[in-house]
């Protein structure tokens, strides 16, 4: 195979749960090649570097393998290679989520009675 579309590629290498994910993040620019933004019919050939940001994470990768049909994660995981950059970028961005507690996670479902009588105390 000498090149395959890239929203494709990114399907079949598990970074978006579905082609349509995919196709929407390259056309919203979450999806860059060699640092350029690209359509989703852009072929991809091995070396190409993408900068890819799915929504929860960021991933720089070096595509290795080229595939349009999604397998197993073992086999999706043989299509790229992370770079140092970009691993170093995530164990940073997960410690920080680790450390940061996000004040809306200990809100559970619409607030009751009492809740909204406290906030109110709280905000004068």
């Amino acid at each position: 195979m000498e090149g395959t579309r890239i929203d494709k590629w990114l399907w079949a290498a598990r970074f978006f749960k579905t082609r349509t994910l995919a196709t929407e993040a390259v056309e919203r620019g979450r999806v860059r090649l060699n640092d350029e933004r690209c359509k989703p019919a852009r072929g991809l050939k091995p070396g190409d570097l993408l900068d890819i940001d799915n929504g929860s994470t960021q991933w720089q990768v070096r595509v290795v393998g080229l595939s349009d049909q999604r397998g197993p994660a073992p086999m999706a995981r043989q299509l790229y290679e992370e770079t140092p950059a970009g691993v170093a970028r995530r164990e940073q961005e997960a410690e920080r989520r680790q450390l940061f507690a996000e004040p809306a996670d200990a809100i559970r479902g619409r607030p009751t009675k009492r809740d909204r009588r406290v906030l109110d105390r709280s905000r004068g």
